[in-house]
């Protein structure tokens, strides 16, 4: 099993750069596949950004391309969401997600994921 736990969530502004960060504990984090979803008020989480384990694959919402780029560093246990130029609708609470897969696969769907962080709160003013 892996524990996450997230953070770098925060009040911003339109335009603003935020950096989030997960850390994993308790398993091979190089192991496995990561990703972040987001979940919004009213709203089914959603796919964000995916990573293989090795981090030679990743794989993003459109909506979100351009914009944000995830990573990951397996000596330290963490994987990382840069986000620049956010916009009003990428409020949400973020989550990092884990399944350990081998895969050269980055699949969307949350079933697909089978361990969660608390989640992080980002808040972008317009």
């Amino acid at each position: 099993q892996v524990q996450l736990v997230e953070s770098g969530g925060g009040l911003v502004q339109a335009g603003d750069s935020l950096r989030l960060s997960c850390a994993a504990s308790g398993s091979t984090f190089s192991t496995y596949r990561m990703a972040w979803f987001r979940q919004a008020p009213g709203k089914e989480r959603e796919f964000v950004a995916g990573i293989t384990w090795s981090g030679s694959s990743t794989r993003y919402v459109d909506s979100v391309k351009g914009r944000f780029t995830i990573s990951r560093d397996n000596a330290k246990n963490t994987v990382n969401l840069q986000i620049n130029s956010l916009k009003p609708e990428d409020t949400a609470v973020y989550y990092c997600a884990a399944a350990r897969s081998n895969a050269p696969l980055i699949p969307t769907f949350r079933i697909s994921y089978s361990y969660w962080g608390q989640g992080t709160q980002v808040t972008v003013s317009s």
